[in-house]
């Protein structure tokens, strides 16, 4: 790991995922997190006020990164719910098959390197009842933005920590053996139309009939 991604790449994600137009995202997603729940890229911990401790058993907070995982020592102070560090990728999560009741994805589908075998991980260890959320941004439906994103992406992945901009998430999601059994789609307020389109939703295992 370079001294970029060790001291200066979190501070940078930190702060691109906590403005106020992705807070909102995550207040509307967050919330419906039930029983035993599994966070992939729990990062700094920014969704830690948005639980509903009263629902939430206990969070396994997924983190490779030792960098983030120590800006994240301020949110697990203040939380309610009881978090669970996994210091392992998404590739590799080191739990039981359906043992998860929710998995949750915000901002992070985005950055993993082989996404595919992460969303069978995660269709592995949720239950056959449970429920993916997800929060992401990724490829807008407007072709000269899309374009741009195209465009922008090889630059854009070298300077935060991997992340793509133009992934069409449901089609991952789909692919991942899951179906969307709701989503809304919309461009954040005050954010670049190329970094700021946005999939918030709900989906469960299996093809829908």
């Amino acid at each position: 790991m370079s001294l970029y991604e060790r001291y200066v790449l979190p501070h940078i994600i930190n702060y691109g995922c906590s403005s106020e137009s992705i807070q909102m995202q995550r207040g509307k997603i967050v919330p419906l997190a039930e029983g035993r729940v599994l966070e992939i890229g729990i990062g700094s911990g920014l969704n830690i006020p948005f639980y509903n401790a009263e629902n939430v058993d206990f969070v396994w907070g997924l983190e490779p990164s030792v960098g983030i995982r120590r800006k994240a020592k301020k949110n697990l102070n203040r939380s309610a719910v009881e978090v669970k560090w996994l210091e392992l990728p998404a590739e590799e999560i080191p739990l039981e098959n359906n043992s998860v009741d929710t998995v949750l994805l915000t901002y992070s589908l985005c950055t993993i390197s082989d996404w595919h075998t992460a969303l069978r991980q995660i269709h592995r260890v949720i239950k056959p009842s449970g429920k993916l959320l997800f929060c992401e941004h990724g490829a807008v439906p407007d072709k000269s933005v899309l374009t741009w994103q195209s465009r922008i992406n090889p630059i854009w992945r070298l300077i935060a920590g991997g992340c793509h901009l133009n992934r069409p998430i449901p089609d991952y999601i789909r692919e991942g053996g899951f179906h969307i059994k709701t989503m809304e789609n919309l461009y954040l307020p005050k954010t670049p139309r190329v970094a700021g389109f946005n999939y918030v939703g709900v989906a469960k295992k299996g093809l829908q009939s």
